[in-house]
């Protein structure tokens, strides 16, 4: 079975736009028990008799969401360094960031597509279906770029800002266009700056996993790009070794002293095509004004916001979760390629595909919640790639089944085969974990063609997959033969598959159930369930499978999250859920950014808010980068997204068919706002906490039309959280049936589009949504200056950057701090742009793979903001042993001072009175990992205080040990 692109979307996208109706219990989780006694439906004794509700008011006017999203934008002070500094643009289509371009007085922003990839399956995802680099445009101005100020509005999705050189300033503004592919730039240049140029400089067409290694000998390069003019537009055209071509058309139009440079990209293979549609986007851009080409952007993504609301006291984390929702919009749409690790920015990554064993997963799940399935590719990705799924099996498998490579291209294509369980290190829970996403879409909105046309046939091979290889074992139980837990290991009776098939064998019951069919494997799937082997378990709670503990990645958690097999709710579960989260979380130096919203969400579910919060805001302090971004190695994207998940699981959840409002929100934040959650059963609901209590509930059923449902009747249960006796009312009409289950949970009776709002007896609700109060303010995302903070001034010495000393664990062989392939490992080092040590703030790099991110000491000069200090920080280490560095510096009225730098080498104690800033618990050697430990040393500098100083010359040591330094600040006096 294969379903097309325009059929699938079609069909869905007409049922989802009206929204759909109630609730059906959720296939895997165990039903819960029916309260001994209900008390009768209708209203409580008490002063206010249940009737009609008026409508939900606020956040209606574009000036509420316009004054709301300011305080949400990023903000930068100077000019970002790297991609993960930059303001990010995109269209789940064309993709683009702004920052300084490397080596030069110009800013770049890159130009790439989702949809622009390599066509050689059989060289596999890393070369032959990798995701392919398009170019840059470049802004070259006429003086020297002495300072920047930028904005990334949300609102309107565009960056602005003016750059500042020594000959005047350029104010800019850059957009990628919401529903065309297009990049528009528009400059406004001050007097001095009229020559500046753009530039449009392609990139070569070869996979940015040659960051890590040269591709197979045995690979043909394609071809060099060629350009040329053609009515007034650039043209620059890459064909493809392997047949078709991606295309970049430009054109630069003026309009008085502003002019726009406008860039389109198209891809196409086999076919040819691609020129004729960029050049077509820019001329058809080109033709209408300026202003015509931002309001239609505009206009989608002011659609585009209006359709959920959360606001929470905490500034960091409410602006966390509006920058990923942009950044949702940025990078996915139903119609687009599915998400590849990076999204649409394309950057220097070993991972230039779509990975399948957990990434593509949690780079989608907030689009339910948040009401923004318009943004799911997943379903229509699985359905039309049938026959690539059941052709990445064995032979003898494919009659009945299907698989998922680890990673793939959007299309779901790669070299080799879904490995055979009990042989190698098959991993094999990939294509049901994707469906579980297909699930989640069917749950949010009950149309039944998403369950009829992708998950019932799609889950039914995979489920097979697992079937021709269950033995019964001599205790009478079902049992798996090895397979591969993502990142870790084999290991027979893997939690991961476990989960995965009980979840798959349950779900295929459900969902022949529901569309009321009859399946010859029913009694198969029963007996699975019924004799399949429990999960593995020791004295540390679940294991990876037989014989194997747990490890960083949540795939051994899986029945627990995000499968809700194994839940709190269960009391009996209770102990082994707590045991197995603190020890898994326990893993540091191994952890990784998703582990923490991983946890974050686990908590959330056994109801400790505080502990959720406590994991987000690691998350942010240790792994998350000025603009959001996040890495490992290279650009990944889901860890950021995830974390938007992770606030949405404390703040509602929707599992066991009962819809939780403020499971998990963390005890500081009184004040929370919820309007227009998408919930399982296809609801949208609202809800209000004031002063640390819920005020009211309102529960609109939405969804598919009648025709499309698959519903078992429209009720919605609902644990509202509200304290002491509630009632419920209708809104826009009488107040509908419904009962009080107790324990803090009603059942509601709602047709689809009705409506209802449960609130506390006896009392009007003030039924208002907007913005609570900021109760934990802090600074805006973005890059402050680089100026005193606290009398402290960070020297930016990224442009001295000449060596990389640190690696991750998943590539040993890039850096080289001691000269001997040794290095310091990533995951223990700062990661977030910044650290403190001693209460001095050094600005730190410690980026994608490939990158410089310290400068060995031989001479240079690196010039500081001019003033009065009193000492001179620095943050480095000597490699092969100690180092001193004959510094020297220079002030404003031409006087120097040699002032010796002494730094300890790494691998041993600190030597010269330095502190250690950083203390890692293992070195990376090219053959792994060495229980070694490493420091980097934070040295003082005396400095005087009466003049100027303007500059520091980093000297090369004498002897054989090289000084590495990571980071300059300077102290200002006090007062």
């Amino acid at each position: 079975m294969a379903v097309s692109r325009r059929g699938f979307l079609g069909r869905v996208a007409a049922g989802t736009a009206g929204g759909v109706a109630a609730g059906t219990p959720a296939a895997a989780a165990p039903a819960a028990a029916a309260p001994a006694a209900a008390p009768p439906a209708g209203p409580h004794p008490g002063p206010y008799r249940e009737g009609r509700a008026g409508p939900l008011r606020g956040m209606r006017t574009d000036q509420e969401w316009q004054d709301f999203l300011g305080g949400q934008d990023l903000i930068w002070k100077r000019l970002p360094r790297t991609w993960y500094e930059g303001p990010f643009l995109g269209n789940g289509l064309l993709g683009s960031i702004l920052y300084a371009e490397p080596g030069e007085n110009a800013v770049r922003f890159t130009v790439h597509h989702s949809e622009v990839q390599d066509h050689r399956p059989e060289f596999g995802n890393e070369w032959g279906v990798a995701r392919l680099p398009v170019g840059n445009a470049v802004l070259v101005p006429v003086g020297a770029i002495t300072g920047a100020e930028l904005r990334l509005d949300l609102w309107n999705a565009e960056a602005t800002g003016v750059i500042t050189t020594d000959r005047g300033t350029l104010r800019l503004r850059a957009l990628v266009h919401d529903d065309r592919d297009l990049l528009v730039l528009t400059v406004r240049p001050s007097k001095g700056e009229e020559g500046f140029r753009f530039d449009f400089r392609p990139s070569p067409a070869v996979s940015p996993r040659i960051v890590r290694e040269p591709p197979p000998a045995d690979f043909p390069p394609n071809p060099p790009p060629t350009t040329r003019q053609e009515d007034g537009l650039t043209l620059v055209t890459q064909e493809l070794y392997a047949g078709g071509l991606t295309a970049t058309a430009h054109r630069e139009r003026r309009r008085g002293r502003e002019r726009s440079f406008l860039l389109s990209v198209a891809h196409s293979h086999p076919g040819t095509d691609a020129a004729a549609r960029a050049a077509a986007t820019v001329r058809r851009a080109a033709a209408l004004p300026p202003a015509a080409l931002r309001r239609t952007h505009r206009d989608g993504w002011h659609r585009f916001y209006r359709k959920s609301f959360l606001s929470v006291p905490d500034q960091l984390l409410q602006s966390f979760y509006w920058i990923q929702l942009y950044k949702l919009g940025s990078a996915a749409r139903a119609h687009a390629p599915v998400m590849a690790t990076t999204g649409p920015w394309l950057e220097p990554t070993p991972w230039p595909s779509v990975w399948w064993n957990l990434n593509a997963q949690l780079e989608y799940w907030p689009v339910y919640g948040s009401n923004h399935l318009e943004l799911d590719a997943l379903p229509r990705t699985l359905a039309e790639n049938t026959g690539i799924l059941v052709g990445a099996l064995r032979a003898p498998y494919r009659h009945d089944s299907a698989g998922l490579r680890r990673s793939t291209d959007a299309r779901c294509d790669d070299a080799g085969w879904v490995g055979v369980p009990g042989v190698g290190d098959p991993e094999v829970g990939n294509l049901p974990w994707a469906l579980h996403n297909v699930w989640l879409s069917y749950r949010h909105t009950l149309d039944r063609r998403i369950l009829a046309d992708v998950l019932y046939p799609l889950l039914r091979r995979s489920t097979n997959y697992y079937l021709h290889f269950l033995t019964p074992g001599a205790d009478g139980r079902l049992h798996l033969p090895k397979t591969f837990s993502p990142e870790y290991g084999s290991a027979p009776d893997c939690h991961y598959d476990l989960a995965l098939l009980r979840w798959s064998c349950a779900t295929l019951l459900e969902t022949v159930r529901l569309l009321k069919r009859s399946d010859p494997l029913e009694s198969r799937w029963r007996e699975v369930l019924a004799r399949l082997a429990d999960y593995p378990v020791d004295d540390k709670g679940f294991m990876v499978g037989a014989g194997v503990p747990s490890h960083r990645h949540y795939s051994h958690l899986l029945a627990v999250y995000p499968l809700y097999l194994v839940t709190w709710d269960q009391e009996e579960h209770r102990e082994l859920i707590a045991r197995s989260l603190q020890h898994w979380i326990g893993f540091e130096g191994a952890l990784r950014g998703y582990s923490f919203t991983g946890a974050a969400s686990i908590s959330a579910q056994m109801g400790r808010g505080d502990d959720a919060l406590r994991l987000l805001r690691e998350l942010v302090a240790r792994f998350i980068q000025p603009n959001t971004m996040y890495y490992e190695a290279g650009p990944v994207i889901e860890t950021p997204l995830s974390g938007a998940m992770s606030l949405h699981d404390m703040v509602c959840q929707s599992w066991g068919g009962v819809v939780r409002i403020f499971p998990g929100v963390p005890g500081e934040w009184a004040d929370v706002t919820l309007h227009d959650f998408r919930t399982e059963g296809a609801f949208l609901v609202s809800a209000v906490r004031r002063g640390g209590a819920t005020r009211w509930v309102r529960v609109r059923a939405v969804g598919a039309p009648p025709a499309h449902r698959v519903a078992d009747g429209d009720r919605c249960r609902v644990r509202h959280s509200i304290a002491g006796p509630v009632t419920v009312s209708g809104i826009g009409g009488p107040p509908p049936p419904w009962r009080d289950l107790g324990g803090g949970e009603v059942e509601l009776e709602l047709p689809r589009r009705a409506e209802a709002l449960i609130h506390p007896v006896g009392s009007r609700p003030r039924t208002v949504v907007e913005p609570v109060r900021i109760t934990r303010p802090a600074e805006p995302w973005g890059l402050p200056a680089l100026s005193p903070a606290g009398g402290v001034t960070p020297v930016d010495l990224g442009a001295h950057f000449d060596n990389d000393g640190i690696t991750t664990e998943m590539f040993f062989a890039d850096g080289d701090f001691d000269g001997d392939g040794r290095t310091y490992p990533m995951a223990q080092l700062p990661q977030t742009g910044r650290t403190t040590d001693d209460g001095i703030v050094f600005t730190v790099a410690n980026g994608s793979e490939g990158t410089p991110n310290n400068v060995i000491a031989a001479g240079q000069t690196v010039a500081v903001p001019p003033g009065a200090y009193v000492r001179l920080h620095v943050l480095g280490a000597g490699d092969t042993g100690n180092a001193t560095v004959p510094a020297v510096l220079s002030y404003a009225d031409g006087s120097v001072r040699a002032v010796p730098v002494r730094l300890t080498g790494w691998l041993s104690g600190p030597a010269y009175g330095e502190t250690e800033a950083v203390r890692t618990g293992q070195i990376h050697t090219r053959a792994g990992p060495l229980g070694t430990k490493a420091a980097i040393f934070h040295q003082r500098v005396p400095v005087d205080p009466a003049k100027r100083l303007v500059s520091v010359v980093l000297g090369r040591p004498s002897g054989a040990a090289r000084a590495h330094v990571f980071a300059l600040s300077l102290e200002a006096p006090v007062g």
